[in-house]
């Protein structure tokens, strides 16, 4: 019992803590040792030729703002190309899409998802690189030059911008747990792209080399995580560019996230099994680790292991007086007992701070949790259910 204990300990501190500390350590040591040979600087060349495709389903509320958004982006006429597709929109998404001449509309009145939707638009699209975002992101006006300029290096397969959450000043859970949880995802990405290759990117932007993407299966959850991490495996590396952003609101509350958290942890585990060549640390050996650090811990075992600690260290008590189990389980209690009142404070509307991260913390995993069974009950399809965000048009050209 005391083996499995910390054993588990361990594997939760890796989880969560441990593999941020080791990159950060492995990175420093990459650092050094390549300044000592001289950093190698990417050659500059002319912009590649560009298609953007937005992903849009009833997006009238917003589709004005996001088009104005685009065409303010940085990037040569001649080389930029947007597409919007709109496929089974029911309100005036396409109505209003067709005031603009400089968009060229994809749409079909069967909605058979992103996925079917992005491989549809891929089949006529002739540029040498695509960026992909979605219609209720804004993105920083030189967003798109910042991608392109990594493409100079014939070893960069795709490129993944980092996402930001728009967090008001009066900040309520889903708004403060997002932000700081999303804070903590780029800088991993960062590492990650830093060491070796970013492992998935975020489908609110993200490019690739057009001769490099695979279609995908149209039930596929996580099509962003899937279409960069086949191109990884082909041996190129998926980089990450913070300076090319997409600024989102946060959800309207903890249930509207939760809802996206369920949707992206079954999505999660359909792509481990999809990508499972890729836990081949023989074939793989850097992505293996990675992929099995980042995601594959956090999207499997970690929440299981987490329920079984508490209950482990309970029963470490009544058979050993050593004062660590009890100080663990003290911890632990105090922790859950934040989030208990998290909860509350949630419900009430309440802005205590303390409270979030253990809330959202245990908002988090017990998405994976429902996630997984939801995935194995199959009642998770590909179609997104819209979650309700906080007003968008406070966070237009907010950069």
């Amino acid at each position: 019992m005391v083996f499995f204990f910390w054993s588990i300990l361990a594997i939760i501190l890796y989880t969560y803590v441990g593999y941020a500390m080791l990159l950060l350590i492995l990175i420093k040591a990459k650092r050094y040792y390549t300044n000592s040979l001289g950093r190698k600087n990417i050659i500059e060349q002319p912009l590649p030729t560009c298609a953007l495709i937005i992903a849009a389903y009833n997006e009238e509320y917003i589709i004005h703002q996001k088009i104005a958004n685009t065409l303010s982006l940085k990037y040569p006429d001649r080389k930029l190309k947007i597409y919007i597709v709109a496929d089974g929109s029911t309100d005036n998404t396409v109505r209003h899409i067709e005031e603009y001449p400089q968009i060229r509309l994809l749409y079909q009145p069967i909605r058979k998802g992103k996925v079917a939707a992005i491989n549809r638009a891929m089949k006529i699209i002739d540029s040498e690189i695509v960026v992909f975002t979605d219609a209720n992101t804004f993105l920083n006006e030189d967003a798109l030059v910042n991608l392109a300029y990594h493409f100079s290096d014939n070893q960069v397969g795709g490129v993944a911008g980092e996402k930001r959450i728009y967090i008001p000043e009066k900040a309520e859970a889903s708004s403060a747990g997002e932000g700081l949880y999303w804070k903590y995802e780029s800088k991993l990405k960062q590492w990650d792209s830093e060491l070796f290759s970013t492992i998935g990117a975020a489908g609110e932007l993200f490019s690739i080399r057009r001769k490099l993407y695979e279609e995908v299966p149209q039930n596929t959850i996580l099509d962003d995580f899937v279409i960069s991490m086949r191109i990884a495996q082909k041996g190129y590396k998926i980089t990450y560019e913070p300076n090319a952003y997409a600024v989102e609101s946060s959800s309207l509350n903890v249930h509207e996230e939760l809802k996206r958290k369920i949707r992206i942890a079954a999505g999660g585990i359909q792509s481990i099994l999809a990508l499972r060549s890729m836990l081949n640390p023989i074939k793989y050996p850097m992505l293996s680790f990675q992929f099995i650090s980042h995601r594959v811990l956090r999207w499997t075992i970690t929440p299981f292991l987490l329920i079984l600690f508490f209950f482990i260290n309970l029963m470490l008590l009544r058979i050993t007086t050593v004062w660590i189990y009890q100080y663990l389980f003290i911890i632990q209690v105090l922790f859950y007992g934040l989030a208990t009142l998290g909860l509350g404070f949630e419900k009430r509307k309440l802005k205590i701070k303390i409270a979030f991260v253990p809330y959202y913390f245990c908002v988090m995993n017990y998405a994976i949790l429902a996630g997984i069974v939801k995935f194995s009950r199959n009642q998770q399809n590909s179609l997104w259910e819209k979650v309700i965000r906080k007003e968008k048009e406070k966070i237009l050209y907010k950069r």
